[in-house]
């Protein structure tokens, strides 16, 4: 499932680190799996900050041995993303390990497998600290040296653009509105505002949402608590869905100081419960990449419920529905306990898995059809099409990918996933493609892109995407390399012009067909479809995160 070479490190770098019972614990890797250990119970460092959407975790209390170890015990809460020590038991295999979302993992059904493990926590304490002196190489001068910010700078390890979109309804009134002003202002101090770490902004909820200052109005703490404490009561409905979407498409505009490559977040403060429907703002805020928080105080009383459109309304509305992103105050006396620990989430930036968007984590693989009744000047057609679908994502190193294969009765692979890292180079080799002329055998294509443009990248995090271009019979079956590709976990685009049979088409496609299936009678009808294959790839990235 792992690549060999990230097998290889597996174990670690330092040696073992010994605990303050004596007792030593081997460093691992974020992907090192119970059976890369050899012993029957081992102890082992897991190290901090491992990205929580790679991890491979199969089972729950009792996992698979193909499991990542550092991955298990943070779904079993056996420790945080800080890392820490970690007991491994190998256990016998069993069957039927159960899928079950915990602390952030998503870990995966697995009917059977031979070996198994557990994880607890170690009898020594103080590993985690032993581990993170070794990590950092302090001097010994027998006192922990003081971790000074740089008041201007802020905390660079806190890197995020935040708006906190505040309550200003009739629900909360004008005295615990004031007590929200305090604690969003504790919020603010604590995450150590400044010019390379976190930023935030301001929209006040109301009938008509406000947005009261943006990011890029001020990068110091003082300034940011003078704006608060200046904040004007509004009043009316709680129209938090309203103010929500408003606050996804408007505040995040480069124009308005969200910087790129930034996690986006919205903190949203409820005071009981909204009077609008806040799913379909969730679904925006996903779409735009931004990681939605809901802190709930003073939940809805029962006589209250029955005035409630949706009681699951936090659920939808947050980013991923695993705990993370809600957070409850019983009320807003007394709350200065309950900053720190928010504060901690909104840094924890492994867990921002809504930054992730359709635009900036997919691999699309074109598989245009070569043949000879397209002509040249529709290959032209067919070229621009192609390089409409590619400009609407954010292609990088760490983004998303393109790829081009085209095809007549062989296959000759235009450029592959890592060929071109910038949209411009990609857009430039798209113009570059010539025309092949030939015959159509697309099943074939279908096969030999699946397996050499595909294969390389099918354990990566961007989510696959196939998008095949025809105007034709093909001489070969279709149904099988497509049910094989959609089996490796590409969804698949069927786009048919001129004589293309609809039923090919439809055998191609992923489920349901009906909207991974595109058909125009001439090339210049392409254009059109741009819009709607981008959202079709869009859907198919958010359904597969819910």
């Amino acid at each position: 499932m792992w690549h060999s070479a990230l097998l290889l490190g597996a174990f670690l770098l330092s040696g073992p680190v010994r605990g303050s019972d004596g007792s030593a614990s081997t460093a691992i890797t974020c992907f090192t799996r119970g059976l890369d250990l050899r012993k029957g119970t081992e102890d082992v460092l897991c190290p901090a900050n491992c990205p929580l959407w790679q991890f491979y975790v199969f089972g729950d209390g009792v996992y698979a041995s193909l499991s990542s170890v550092c991955g298990a015990a943070i779904h079993s809460g056996v420790i945080t993303n800080t890392g820490g020590a970690v007991r491994v038991q190998t256990l016998p295999g069993q069957e039927n390990y159960p899928a079950v979302n915990a602390n952030g993992i998503q870990s995966q059904v697995l009917s059977r497998w031979a070996s198994s493990f557990s994880v607890t926590g170690t009898q020594s304490t103080a590993l985690e600290a032993v581990g993170r002196s070794v990590s950092t190489a302090r001097p010994s001068t027998g006192k922990r040296p003081k971790k000074t910010l740089d008041k201007k700078a802020g905390n660079k390890d806190c890197k995020a653009d935040i708006a906190f979109l505040i309550d200003g309804s009739y629900n909360i009134g004008q005295r615990r509105f004031n007590l929200q002003k305090n604690f969003v202002g504790k919020v603010a101090v604590m995450l150590g505002i400044g010019t390379e770490g976190p930023h935030v902004g301001v929209v006040q909820a109301s009938e008509h949402p406000k947005i009261e200052f943006y990011l890029k109005n001020f990068t110091a703490t003082k300034e940011v608590l003078f704006a608060i404490k200046e904040l004007g009561f509004r009043g009316g409905n709680s129209n938090t869905g309203k103010a929500l979407k408003y606050t996804a498409q408007k505040f995040f505009s480069l124009e308005n100081g969200a910087r790129k490559g930034i996690p986006k977040i919205i903190v949203v403060f409820l005071d009981g419960w909204p009077s609008d429907d806040l799913e379909e703002a969730g679904i925006v805020a996903r779409e735009f990449g931004v990681n939605v928080f809901i802190v709930s105080v003073a939940k809805p009383t029962t006589e209250e419920l029955g005035m409630v459109q949706d009681i699951g309304f936090v659920d939808k509305a947050v980013c991923r529905n695993n705990g993370f992103f809600s957070y409850q105050m019983p009320t807003w006396f007394g709350t200065t306990k309950y900053v720190k620990p928010l504060v901690q989430k909104l840094c924890s930036h492994e867990q921002m898995l809504c930054s992730k968007t359709c635009y900036n984590s997919v691999n699309i693989g074109f598989l245009i059809d070569g043949s000879s009744s397209i002509g040249e000047s529709n290959f032209r057609l067919v070229l621009e099409f192609v390089s409409n679908v590619a400009k609407a994502f954010e292609i990088s190193d760490i983004g998303s990918k393109v790829a081009a294969v085209q095809f007549t009765y062989d296959q000759r692979t235009e450029f592959g996933f890592t060929d071109f890292v910038t949209k411009d180079k990609v857009l430039s080799a798209i113009r570059g493609i010539h025309y092949m002329s030939g015959g159509t055998a697309t099943g074939d294509a279908i096969s030999f892109t699946t397996r050499n443009v595909f294969g390389p990248v099918k354990d990566g995090p961007n989510k696959n995407f196939l998008i095949v271009l025809t105007d034709g019979q093909s001489y070969d079956d279709v149904r099988g390399p497509a049910a094989a590709a959609q089996k490796a976990g590409i969804t698949v685009f069927s786009v048919g012009v001129a004589w293309a049979p609809l039923d090919d088409l439809k055998d191609m496609a992923s489920e349901p067909r009906e909207s991974h299936t595109f058909f125009t009678r001439e090339f210049t009808g392409l254009e059109q479809m741009v819009p709607d294959i981008i959202r079709g790839i869009c859907k198919d990235f958010l359904d597969s995160k819910q």
